[in-house]
């Protein structure tokens, strides 16, 4: 059974998750460093084409890589959230759908899916829980445009 305190975290990072999504959706990269991570924290996207390494970087990264010329539209849907607490810290593995709009070389529009997990791990900071750690793992991806290649699984 569990006890109200892991109640309560579970739904705090919970709530996390979904943040961090609505935060990239809003393309608000900046409140990532006040809202989601740890100061210190490592965020490895390369699965998904992306960039590895620290906080700034990260949303340096983001920045340049979704703007609204490159992909006007997109979408991060998390489900199966599987969470493991021990005091202040915790482990994670959520599942992210996301649909996205390219814009092509040929100024046409091409709707794209990628399913994948994020590896999380969190602690418990003076501000609530926070991400330490994000790894990004692919799982698939549908009608990628050919201008898109995705990393290592």
């Amino acid at each position: 059974m569990l006890s109200q305190q892991e109640i309560s975290d579970r739904f705090e990072i919970q709530d996390l998750v979904h943040h961090y999504s609505h935060i990239i959706d809003q393309r608000d990269f900046d409140l990532l460093r006040s809202d989601i991570f740890t100061q210190d924290a490592f965020i490895d996207y390369t699965a998904m084409g992306g960039a590895a390494g620290d906080l700034d970087s990260t949303i340096t990264f983001l920045k340049s890589a979704l703007t609204e010329s490159l992909f006007p539209k997109y979408q991060h849907l998390n489900a199966n959230i599987q969470i493991s607490i021990t005091g202040d810290a915790a482990s994670g593995r959520i599942m992210c759908f996301n649909p996205m709009e390219a814009s092509t070389p040929e100024n046409q529009s091409k709707v794209f899916f990628l399913g994948l997990w994020y590896v999380d791990e969190y602690v418990r900071t003076r501000s609530g829980w926070r991400i330490s750690k994000r790894v990004e793992e692919s799982s698939w991806a549908f009608n990628l445009p050919d201008f898109i290649s995705l990393g290592a699984s």
